[in-house]
């Protein structure tokens, strides 16, 4: 059963207050950065990817001396990491992409952030979001986890429904902080296995509604 759109905001909130600093947890330093980061989190945690990337930055400071740079010279900066040859091939024609498409720049729009090799929704969501204070809100597998387990969308839900339910039950300057604080509860509390949500009664206090 899935909730009300009530009652559905209220456990997301509920979420938010309980992480209300939280940050996003890869390192970065400008849109480029940011754009790299979250194209190499993909099946790797962000602390795997934040270990990777300085040397990584610093070899490859920006999308000229990435697109001129050998996938394997790339590869060797990221083999810790999972799908490291396709990202390292994905990261090389993103940049080439990135200084013939839009003068080097990281673009605004998630229409053309998605052109991008290697670019998919959930990280032109991010980069709209962290990256330019674009509203829009990103799902990944905890997102999605937490969203399945609190009935806030159908356990067959996809990505695209959970993000649009979650946008159509908050307001835009709460989906940014709806994105950090569920990270944070996905990693702490509501685990894939052995999820202790009930330890916060709050989530669950409709009484006020």
């Amino acid at each position: 059963m899935v909730l009300s759109k009530k009652r559905a905001r209220h456990v997301i909130e509920e979420i938010i207050a309980l992480f209300p600093d939280a940050k996003p947890s890869l390192d970065f330093r400008n849109h480029f950065e940011l754009l790299v980061a979250v194209m190499l989190s993909a099946q790797t945690t962000d602390a795997a990817v934040n270990k990777a990337t300085p040397a990584l930055f610093e070899a490859f400071p920006t999308p000229q001396a990435m697109a001129d740079a050998s996938e394997s010279d790339i590869a060797k900066h990221i083999s810790r990491l999972g799908l490291y040859r396709n990202k390292a091939k994905f990261l090389k024609k993103c940049a080439r992409q990135l200084l013939d498409d839009f003068d080097g720049q990281v673009p605004q729009t998630r229409e053309e952030l998605e052109s991008l090799a290697g670019v998919g929704r959930k990280t032109a969501n991010v980069v709209l979001s962290v990256g330019f204070g674009i509203p829009a809100f990103a799902v990944d597998t905890h997102v999605e986890r937490i969203c399945k387990h609190h009935d806030i969308v159908k356990k067959s839900a996809t990505p695209l429904e959970v993000e649009k339910r979650v946008m159509d039950v908050l307001p835009p300057e709460e989906w940014l902080a709806a994105h950090q604080a569920m990270i944070y509860f996905g990693r702490a509390i509501c685990h894939p296995k052995n999820p202790e949500c009930d330890h916060y009664p709050q989530l669950y206090d409709f009484s006020s509604l």
